[in-house]
Formats: structure tokens, sequence, C-alpha cells
């Protein structure tokens, strides 16, 4: 990692924070290597398709039911948030809580393992109490970015993070091949969402053993609550957000493209197997080519990024997915699909590490934990309105419309980008 050790450095408004060391950083990126085997193996990849497939039958509903599920985790987030955040901010434990989100995501992920056939509304549940805890972790690791990086840095350093979680997605999704490799792979599914909260929890270790606390304790006011001060938060949101107008316009950017990549996320594995007719191990291989290409996207762009600036990266990815979207609604082999895998895996590392960075570098100094609760709401909510209307659009209309529709996302986003200055003022 070439970001060196930080020396001591002092915040606009006179915060002095302790030297940043590379172990710091490398503890950092341990929780994406680790947290991203939840997403690609259960969200994206295995568990979509054994929850249409064996859970809910086959039925038509399947992907709505689906949807719906992962829009109501979101929902369920967008509105602990704030508290999460207050809580954070004021006891400065924002390692200790994000230990608890590893905890309750690892042990639902295992825990989907014992649903049956036909257990629809189990499987639902646990899904929808794994994914709020890996959407509120999101969160509180993102809130530690404006402290081990600078300006200068944050695009880099984010792009480490997305890098190196890829590297865990496709560790993960190897174990996974493994296990369900050969004959009789099928009942051996199950035995995937057990390995997949074991390394979640396993491969976080390193974050919490090298990653120190930076952040300091603040008191709360006379009369004062956690709740009070969390829907205090809310309000200064709507008042105050407005006056930072450039990291507010691109919150509604960034709400516009996650809601495409948040529904490619959650039904690509079923596009594949429905519409391209590949098998589960064929999907797995295409998501290790994706997982590789994703590597490649976040370093690169992320490189891109702190010597051309965030603008120029974000919208190169946005362009790379409006021709992913476009080339997937035509495509009809295997093939075919496995090249535009590796184009999504570029687009995907891109735009997620750009947008993280864009939020650090934006974010007034000592209003961390704030200003990136705001970013995990618009995240939340871009991934509540994404999978809904993509999956009900699946029911309705088919994959294809839903595919062609869902590149509408990305056109609008940079559209609403393109006008707008991503640099920080002081620069």
């Amino acid at each position: 990692m070439d970001t060196g050790d930080q020396e001591v450095r002092t915040s606009d408004n006179g915060t002095e924070f302790p030297p940043v060391k590379k172990r710091e950083i490398f503890g950092w990126c341990c929780f994406d290597f680790a947290n991203s085997a939840f997403t690609t193996v259960i969200i994206t990849v295995i568990y979509a398709a054994y929850f249409q497939k064996v859970v809910a039958g086959g039925d038509s509903r399947a992907e709505g039911w689906w949807g719906t599920a992962l829009s109501l985790s979101q929902l369920l987030v967008i509105f602990a948030a704030p508290l999460v955040g207050a809580i954070a901010d004021v006891t400065a434990r924002k390692k200790a809580l994000l230990l608890v989100t590893v905890l309750v995501c690892s042990l639902g992920t295992m825990a989907l393992a014992l649903v049956g056939e036909g257990e629809v509304w189990l499987a639902l549940g646990l899904i929808v109490v794994a994914n709020v805890a890996f959407s509120t972790g999101e969160n509180l690791c993102g809130a530690f970015l404006p402290e081990l990086s600078t300006s200068e840095t944050a695009g880099r350093i984010s792009g480490y993070g997305w890098s190196v979680g890829y590297f865990g997605g496709l560790l993960s999704l190897v174990l996974a091949l493994v296990v369900i490799g050969g004959e009789g792979g099928a009942a051996r599914v199950p035995w995937t969402f057990v390995i997949t909260g074991a390394f979640f929890l396993l491969a976080s270790l390193p974050t919490f053993l090298l990653m120190r606390e930076r952040a300091r304790p603040l008191a709360l006011a006379a009369g004062e609550s956690y709740l009070h001060r969390a829907w205090g938060q809310l309000a200064t949101m709507r008042r105050d957000l407005p006056r930072h107008r450039r990291l507010a316009v691109f919150f509604v950017a960034m709400t516009v493209f996650l809601s495409g990549l948040t529904a490619v996320i959650a039904f690509a594995a079923l596009f594949a197997i429905n519409e391209i007719g590949m098998t589960q191990e064929q999907v797995i291989g295409l998501f290790i080519v994706l997982q590789l290409a994703g590597v490649a996207g976040a370093w690169g762009f992320g490189l891109w990024q702190d010597r051309a600036g965030p603008k120029p990266a974000l919208s190169g990815a946005l362009v790379l997915w409006i021709v992913v979207c476009a080339w997937a609604g035509f495509c009809r082999t295997a093939g075919e699909f496995y090249a535009i895998g590796v184009l999504a895996g570029i687009a995907m590392g891109a735009l997620q590490s750009a947008a993280r960075a864009v939020v650090s570098t934006l974010t007034p100094e000592g209003r961390q934990g704030e200003f990136f609760g705001y970013w995990g709401f618009f995240a939340k909510l871009a991934a509540m309105v994404g999978p809904l209307s993509f999956g009900w659009m699946i029911s309705h209309f088919g994959y294809r419309a839903a595919i062609f529709a869902n590149a509408g996302y990305f056109l609008v986003g940079l559209l609403i980008l393109l006008p707008l200055s991503l640099r920080p003022a002081k620069a």
C-alpha cells in the first residue's frame, strides 16, 4: 500500500489526529475483505438462486419477494442509522458497534442453512436481519475513512478497501465451489452459508485488532438522550445538508445510480440462470471473473481519481454501467455474458470506491460520523428502491425489460453528476 505512515495532522477546527499507521489502513481494508463474502455468496450468487429454486419452489413471485425483503432491510437501516450514528459519535465506540454487526450478520447467515423447502418467511426474515446488520456495519466502517485518509489519499485508500474486498468475495466463491462441486453438490449448498458466516467473522478479526478508535467521546446536553440526538440529527440534515450544496447534489446522484447498482447485485445471478441458461457452477465461475475485474476497477479508478479528480472516474464508471445494461439486454450466450461480467466487475469496483471517497473528501472535519450517516441514509435508500423496483418489474415484464430500464438509473445519475464540482473546497 503506497500510503505511508501519516504524520500528526491538524483539522480545520484545530483537532489533532494521531499518526495513522499502515497496519491500521490494512486492518480497515480487511473489513471489506470479510464482509464481501456475505454480499457475494448470499445476496448475489448462491442464496438468491437457492431461495428462488428451493425455498420458494420456483414460485413466479419469488423475485418480487426477494427484492421486497432486501428493500425492507434497507428501510430498517434508514430508520436505525441516525440512532446508531448518534451513539457512535457520542461514545466514540464505532469499533464496538461494528463488532456487534459482524456477530449478528455472521450468525444470521449461518442460520440460513437450517431453512428448508417452503419456509419462505423464515428465509426472508433471516435475510432481513443479516442484511440490516451488514448494512449498518458498512456505515460504521465507512465512518473510519476520514480519520485514516486525507483528501489526497481518500480515493486510493478507498480503492484499496474495495480491491481487497473483491479478493474476499473471490475466496468465498472458491470455497463455495469446492463445497458444491462434483456429484451431489446441490445437497451441500446449505454448507456454503455456514462457511460464509464463519468467513465473515474470522476474516474481520484484523480490523478489530489493528484499527484504532481515533474519535473522542462527546457529551450529551442536559436532558438529551441518544434518541433525541438521533432525531435532532435528521432535523439537522434537513436544515444543514442543503448548505453543503455539492455534497447534497452528489447524494441525489448517488441515490439514483446506486439504485441501479444494488438491483444488479441482487439479481445478476438470477438473470444468468433464468435468461442465459447458465448452471450454478458456471455462475460461480462468472463471478470469480467478476471479482478479479472488480479488483482492477477499484484499484485503477482509485488511482485515476486521486490524479485526475473524482468526476472523470465516476463518469467513466457510469458510462461503463450503461453499456453493461444495454449489452446484457441483448445477450443470449454464456460466453458473451462472461465478457459482460468483466466490464461489470470493473465498473462495480470503480463506482463503489469512487463514491465513498467523494463523501470522505467533501465531509466537514469533526463531523465524520454524522455525514457518513447521511451517506448511509442515501445508500440505503438506493438499496431499497433498486431491488424492489427490479424484482417486481421482473415479475410483471420479464428480466430483459427490467435490465433495459435499469440502465436509466445510471444515465440519470450521470446527468446529475456532470455539472457538479467534486473537488474539496481547500483544493
